[in-house]
Order: structure tokens, then sequence, then C-alpha cells
């Protein structure tokens, strides 16, 4: 019996939706991290991209448990001397919600080619309206 090794070309790819909304930030990114790199199909190998394609929704009314509101913070540093930036997680939730779960996600896939490459099939809208209704998702449950 020979191993079965999937061709590039072969493989076809879904788009799915997953709904945020009240659900805790590290299972959305948790389902969208398998789905983004194919691990749920029966034709997964980690050295090829056989992934899908995310939308995730309602970015806004994700859960944050415990004191990780308050207590997260995110950083930046642009290279120079002093200027580390940093942002509360209640603050970045107001203002851009969707960084903070396409940050959770980018955490949770490799940080390799096949990575950043599954992290362009990722889409994380605010609200409940998405640009992609053409590609006709599946509603994925969590």
């Amino acid at each position: 019996m020979s191993t079965y090794m999937p061709k590039v070309e072969g493989i076809t790819r879904k788009w799915y939706l997953l709904d945020a909304a009240g659900k805790p930030l590290g299972r959305v990114a948790v389902q969208a991290a398998v789905l983004l790199r194919g691990k749920h199909k029966p034709i997964f190998v980690p050295h090829t991209d056989c992934g899908d394609h995310v939308i995730i929704i309602n970015a806004e009314k994700v859960v944050l448990t415990g004191n990780k509101l308050d207590q997260k913070m995110y950083y930046s540093h642009s290279g120079y001397i002093g200027s580390l930036k940093e942002v509360k997680c209640s603050t970045m939730m107001k203002t851009k919600p969707e960084f903070v779960v396409t940050h959770a996600v980018k955490g949770m896939v490799p940080d390799t080619v096949i990575g950043r490459k599954a992290l362009t099939r990722l889409r994380v809208y605010k609200g409940a309206e998405h640009k992609n209704e053409a590609q006709k998702p599946e509603d994925w449950v969590l």
C-alpha cells in the first residue's frame, strides 16, 4: 500500500463562514486556523497547502475571557530607539476588532511560507455583512 500525496492542481478550495458573535476569541481563531491549513480534510499533509478560504463575521462581538480585555496589550515597534507603542486590547476592540481576530489566527498558523499563504485566504469583517456572497460560503458551526 502506498502513501497518498495530494497534488496542488487537484485541491479544491471551499469557502467557509464563521460567526464570531458571542464566542471566545481563541475558539474562533483555532477553527479558522484549522480550516485555513486544511487539517479538517482527509487528504491533509503538512508540506502541502490544501486549506480553504475562511470568512469571519461579527469580529466586534467576539468574547475575551478573564481580564484579557484590560490586561492584554498589543505592541508595535518601528525599529527606532524609543518607538515602542503599546495599545490595550479594549482600545483595539473598539477601533480595529478585525486586527484582534486576525492577530489571533496569525499566531495559530505556522510561521512558514505555507502559513503566510494561508493567511491570504482569511477575511475578517467587523459586522454581519460581508463582500463574499458570490462565492457562496458554507456556514461552519463552532
